[in-house]
């Protein structure tokens, strides 16, 4: 790439960086090219009207020069000036946000901060759960359940990574088993479809608790998932620990799939809170026999790796490092850069 097309890409110190979910808000500021990172800076997006809000809280709240740039992944697709979050209320305007004194805005989908952030993190930050060895400069996939279901490729071409955002986490899913078939017509719906997300996230994982109560006609006593995570790796309520393993074994099958169209020997990397949580689960053997059970490519699967990412933070990293080299990345921001 050409100077000036770098110098076109960079962007103007101080950048602050934005990991905005359905749930939390996570920010931080990268002073420097050579600088560390500001100290991250999380936030119940509940507890502010508008990201506007939040912005400004954490602004004044800073030592130092005020942002000149910005660069946010959020949670849902980002199409045009007013960009609305798919489970949380606020809805992102750039141009609006040139008030907080911003000149340079760049807001993509925050799984290709996750993406990103599987380049940006060293070995120290990766769990592995079975296969073997990544291929360098071999395609990957980044899924991440949480508030909802995240789904993200990334390909190396033209010696730049390249991610690839998408909507995968509504791609439908469907019973295999015959006690999936039981229990399956029991989870929640929406217009008639079952996706994923319907499953493979923190509310899924309790459609399924109480999928599961249902269909054996027991009480369904837990609302929240971290109850039933907890219930279930402590291996205190038998709904819970059926519940946890539909879930694993759902996460594999899918992560199975999205591996297939990116045929993915650089690795599949589980991201979020709720990966972090159910490690013991997911090295219990169901979630890789359902990553590999896709004949004729049971071989192939076999290769794959698998790596739970525990960073807390890892998109932030990844943030961080296209805010610092963002030549080094083939990120796309026609339409998603306002200056």
């Amino acid at each position: 790439m050409s100077r000036q097309a770098d110098h076109e890409t960079a962007f103007a110190f101080p950048i602050l960086i934005g990991d905005i979910g359905g749930t939390n808000a996570r920010f931080a500021v990268v002073d420097g090219p050579d600088a560390p990172d500001g100290a991250p800076v999380v936030v119940r997006t509940a507890d502010f009207s508008t990201i506007d809000d939040a912005i400004k809280a954490i602004a004044e709240k800073r030592d130092g020069p005020a942002p000149r740039s910005a660069i946010l992944a959020v949670a849902g697709p980002v199409n045009g000036d007013e960009i609305p979050l798919t489970n949380c209320p606020w809805v992102v305007r750039p141009k609006q946000l040139r008030s907080l004194g911003l000149a340079d805005i760049v807001v993509l989908n925050d799984f290709e901060a996750q993406a990103l952030a599987v380049v940006a993190l060293g070995d120290e930050h990766m769990e592995k759960i079975g296969g073997g060895e990544p291929q360098e400069e071999a395609g990957k996939v980044v899924l991440g359940p949480g508030t909802g279901l995240g789904v993200a490729g990334l390909v190396y071409a033209l010696g730049r990574w390249i991610p690839v955002p998408g909507e995968g986490g509504h791609m439908d899913i469907g019973p295999r088993t015959p006690r999936d078939f039981d229990v399956f017509p029991r989870i929640e719906h929406i217009d008639g479809r079952l996706s994923g997300e319907q499953i493979l996230c923190g509310r899924g994982l309790v459609n399924v608790y109480r999928a599961v109560a249902e269909t054996d006609g027991k009480p369904a006593t837990m609302t929240t998932p971290a109850e039933v995570t907890a219930a279930a790796l402590e291996r205190r309520d038998p709904v819970a620990e059926e519940a946890l393993s539909i879930f694993v074994t759902c996460l594999g099958r899918t992560a199975g799939d999205v591996a297939l169209v990116f045929k993915s020997r650089g690795g599949v990397y589980l991201t979020g809170g709720i990966a972090q949580k159910i490690v013991p689960a997911l090295k219990t053997g169901a979630f890789r026999a359902a990553f590999e059970d896709k004949a004729p490519h049971s071989a192939l699967m076999r290769t794959m790796p698998v790596y739970v990412i525990t960073h807390p933070l890892g998109a932030l990293a990844g943030l961080a490092a296209y805010a610092r080299t963002p030549f080094q990345f083939g990120v796309q921001t026609h339409g998603r850069r306002w200056r």
